[in-house]
């Protein structure tokens, strides 16, 4: 029994060690990041931000060779980038891997530099990895992927080199402007079926 409180008490003078000292355990406000590309980055941004342990979407540029690229730079199909999304997520609420399935979701992938009506080489769909293990990840995802898929899926994994964040205004285009034509006619729909699908939350 005297070496149970003794226990206790320095497990609790520990903490309040910590507590003074401003340590937090490492697992706590952790974040990870995933860029993939997958068409209009509007509709993958609007997609993942009904995901869970999601922290925040930016939308952007990677994959390309001409640096700091605006919008219509990107539209000229000469940069190289694909219009991608960068989602910063907790790794304690949810995964790389349930995120890349969300991914192969929320678009064809067996397409080639398009999505629906929107064509060009920034449309392609793409994943960017920071390190092998998302590398391997990647791979795997992918190879789930194609059992759902009759067509060969043409999901590009290449190395992250720089994610160059959009303009302002493409920042949370469907939560700010929801009645827009492109946002009624191809963001909305893709949104809805997903949350019908119990792939994305309300």
């Amino acid at each position: 029994m005297r070496a149970f409180i003794l226990g206790l008490l320095l497990a609790v003078g520990a903490t309040a060690t910590a507590a003074a000292t401003g340590e937090t355990n490492p697992m706590q406000n952790k974040t990870e990041s995933l860029v993939v590309g997958g068409g209009c980055f509007w509709c993958m941004e609007a997609v993942f931000d009904h995901v869970p342990g999601v922290k925040s979407v930016v939308c952007g540029y990677a994959g390309g060779h001409t640096k700091n690229p605006s919008y219509e730079d990107v539209c000229t199909d000469a940069t190289g980038h694909a219009e991608v999304v960068r989602i910063d997520f907790d790794p304690a609420a949810t995964s790389y891997a349930k995120l890349l399935g969300v991914f192969f979701d929320a678009h064809d992938p067996t397409t080639v530099n398009c999505q629906g009506g929107d064509e060009g080489t920034q449309y392609r769909s793409i994943i960017l990895y920071a390190d092998e293990a998302q590398k391997e990840a990647a791979e795997k995802a992918r190879a789930a992927a194609q059992a759902g898929h009759a067509d060969p899926i043409v999901t590009g994994i290449v190395p992250l080199a720089v994610f160059y964040a959009a303009e302002e205004h493409h920042q949370h285009y469907f939560a700010k402007n929801p009645t827009a034509g492109y946002c009624r006619v191809v963001i909305k729909p893709k949104v809805v079926k997903l949350q019908e699908k119990g792939v994305i939350s309300e």
